[in-house]
């Protein structure tokens, strides 16, 4: 298993910088033609709808749809791929931020019964306490 950091993974979705997406897609494809996969971490998951939304301006449900295609693609493995489902089922039902609900469900699956914020945008998640 190789892993591939957020800029290889924005550069292979967004393709806007050709020397660079050809590079990423070719690392990417030799990775899987060795028998391999390219392991994507949820703190590169956050980092990459960050970018999408902030710098590129891509809308929440196109997000939404590459987290899906990232989650089923054959190339890549997704660290703690339960966390990232749910996360994003969580991002797509409640208009939160996807760190935000990555959050939350990490410390639901690790047995929290709740998870304090003083972010009061965050009210409607059932998982958090807004203090």
């Amino acid at each position: 298993m190789k892993g591939i950091d957020t800029n290889i993974l924005v550069r292979y979705l967004t393709r806007d910088e050709p020397a660079q997406w050809a590079r990423a897609q070719r690392y990417i494809q030799d990775t899987g033609a060795a028998g391999e996969q390219c392991l994507i971490n949820v703190i590169v998951l956050c980092e990459t709808v960050w970018i999408l939304r902030s710098f590129y301006g891509v809308q929440r449900d196109t997000i939404a749809a590459v987290l899906e295609k990232i989650l089923t693609a054959r190339q890549f493995e997704v660290e703690d791929k339960d966390l990232a489902w749910a996360a994003l089922r969580e991002y797509r039902a409640t208009g939160a931020d996807f760190a935000d609900c990555l959050i939350g469900q990490r410390n639901r699956m690790a047995g929290c019964d709740e998870t304090a914020t003083f972010d009061k945008a965050l009210r409607h998640l059932e998982h958090f306490k807004v203090l």
